[in-house]
């Protein structure tokens, strides 16, 4: 996979890929490192950044930014998804990032009425290439965040 995405193959890129792959949290760097150095100790928090960020580069993984996407207020960190598909994500107060089941980003995805996203691009001069939904949440009592 990292070959076929034209990154050169080393243990650690492998490990950073695994653990990313392993979870559905969209973990932040600094925990694909607690998790990654269990089986490459001598890794460090730098390489795990430098790592990540290639994989951002060459469509491995998708970086979700602070306030967008994935932090609960007051938490400063990106978090990373390997799943790079288009997809809405939830977002519960407690900071905690879950995909939005397939067939529920979709409908939501194909609701937005193209009319709005044309009239965005004509009053504001540009063109949309992407377009992420993001649903904040408070997990009620009993519920299944």
């Amino acid at each position: 996979m990292l070959e076929r995405h034209g990154l050169r193959h080393t243990r650690q890129r492998q490990a950073v890929l695994t653990a990313l792959l392993a979870t559905a949290e969209h973990p932040t760097a600094e925990e694909l490192f607690e998790s990654v150095r269990q089986r490459e100790p001598g890794i460090s928090l730098a390489t795990v950044y430098n790592t990540l960020d290639a994989f951002v580069r060459r469509g491995l993984a998708r970086k979700l930014l602070p306030g967008s996407s994935a932090e609960a207020p007051g938490s400063p960190q990106a978090r990373y998804d390997a799943d790079t598909s288009d997809h809405a994500h939830l977002v519960t107060q407690d900071g905690r990032v879950r995909d939005v089941p397939e067939d529920l980003s979709r409908a939501l995805r194909e609701h937005l009425p193209q009319e709005l996203i044309e009239a965005i691009e004509r009053r504001m001069g540009v063109r949309v290439d992407d377009l992420r939904v993001e649903v904040r949440a408070t997990t009620l009592p009993g519920g299944a965040c």
